[in-house]
Parts: C-alpha cells; sequence; structure tokens
C-alpha cells in the first residue's frame, strides 16, 4: 500500500522544508529540513524530527534543551514539497530564547528584533543540565549506563534486577515521599520527590519510554477536569 510519505518531493540530498507552527496561534515558529525518517519519526513518535544539514544527522527539537515539540498535525503543500507541522511548542523554539525564530521585524530599510527572550541561550546550551531539560538528560544518562558493571553503577544494578527490583524500588520511594510529605520539612520533600522522579526515569529507560511520552501525556490532560479524564479509562 503507497503511503502518504511517497507522494512527497524531496530534493536531490533527499530532504525537503518543513515549517513549524504554533498549533493554537498560527504563529510560525521556525523553519528546518526533514529526510523521509525525520518524517517517519515524527509522525510514529509524536514529536517533531528533523535533519541538520550543518551536522548531517538527524535531530529531536528539544532533545538538549526540553524544548520539545509535540505535533498536532502534519501536512504538506501543493507541491508535495514543504511540510507543515502545527505543533504544542514548549518555552520556545529558538536557540536565541524567543519564542520564534522569525523575531527580526523589517521596518522600510532596517530590521529590529521583536518579542522577549524566554530562556538563557549560555545556560541552556552549555551543556550543564536545566529544569527545562533535567528529565531527558537523566534519560540519556541513564541510557548511557545499561550496559555498565552493575557492581560499579547503581543504574545497571537497578536495570539488572528487571521489572521485580525496580518496581520494588519505585513503591519504596514513594512511601518514603507520601511520610515527607505527612510529617517533614520542605527540604526532605523536595529531596525524596528528586529520588522518586529519578527512579521513575530508571523505570520508563526499563521499557523503553522516553519521558517526553509522560509529559506529552500531562499536556494532553491540561485543562481537563481529574474526574472527566479518570472517567474516560474506566470506559
Amino acid at each position: 500500500m503507497m503511503s502518504w510519505l511517497d507522494a512527497l518531493k524531496f530534493d536531490e540530498r533527499g530532504l525537503l522544508p518543513a515549517i513549524a507552527q504554533d498549533a493554537a496561534t498560527g504563529e510560525v515558529l521556525m523553519l528546518a529540513y526533514c529526510n523521509r525518517e525525520a518524517v517517519r519519526l515524527t509522525q510514529e513518535t509524536g514529536f517533531a524530527h528533523y535533519f541538520s544539514r550543518s551536522r548531517r544527522k538527524m535531530w529531536k527539537k528539544g532533545e538538549l534543551s526540553g524544548h520539545l515539540q509535540t505535533v498536532r498535525k502534519i501536512a504538506y503543500d501543493c507541491d508535495a514539497d514543504t511540510l507543515l507541522f502545527q505543533v504544542d511548542q514548549a518555552v520556545a523554539a529558538c536557540h536565541t530564547g524567543r519564542r520564534s525564530c522569525f523575531f527580526n521585524q523589517v521596518d522600510g530599510d532596517t530590521a529590529r528584533p521583536v518579542g522577549e527572550t524566554l530562556f538563557d541561550p549560555q545556560a541552556v546550551y552549555a551543556g550543564s543540565p536545566t529544569t527545562a531539560n533535567i528529565l531527558p538528560a537523566l534519560a540519556r544518562v541513564v541510557s548511557e549506563r545499561r550496559g555498565a558493571d552493575p557492581a560499579t553503577s547503581y543504574v545497571a544494578q537497578l536495570l539488572a534486577g528487571g521489572a521485580p527490583r525496580i518496581s520494588a524500588k519505585l513503591v519504596e520511594e514513594a512511601a518514603e515521599l507520601a511520610h515527607a510529605v505527612a510529617a517533614e520539612e520542605e527540604g526532605a520533600v523536595v529531596h525524596e520527590a528528586a529520588d522518586l522522579l529519578f527512579h521513575m526515569v530508571v523505570a520508563l529507560a526499563s521499557r523503553d519510554v522516553a519521558p517526553e511520552a509522560v509529559l506529552a501525556e500531562l499536556v494532553r490532560r491540561f485543562g481537563t477536569s481529574g474526574h472527566a479524564e479518570r472517567a474516560t479509562r474506566r470506559r
């Protein structure tokens, strides 16, 4: 059966441009390029993937910054040589810290930048994790340590124990957080919550689930009554 991908007209390099547009406001956020694999991954995962012409490699938007693009709709133009991704953009699309890459507003013979800077690019892209990207950063570390020696790596030890070991640790950490919430000071609550989140990332990795999939589910539920959302799962 012919896929809609077969209708796309990639250039001689196997690429075509893809425009990312805010699904809620219609604002144009950025333009990048896709090869066939990037388009396939975008559709399959629900997160925008592109192909870097300078680095000659695939990249997932937000993989370093945590500023993911959750794709709501995919369309292509009448000539089948340009894609449109309608997305929910986390924080900002532009590496300069602005919401959109198209922030240089032309006025006659001059141009001026418009729009506020939403994050510090130096802090986000310097390599150190931030509150915006700590979960995917942890997931990368967990993935790197999957094959390490369990005698020297706690992550490898947990993964080697399989579902029983990981599940027991999740229950233990959740109980410690519950106790801290009920009877301890704020610092203890933060500490125990961080422990639980870390072990949650390990648990997700054991099932090959990215933290972004969980974040996307929370985005999907946002604005929906908790009672209403639970009722849909009981059907």
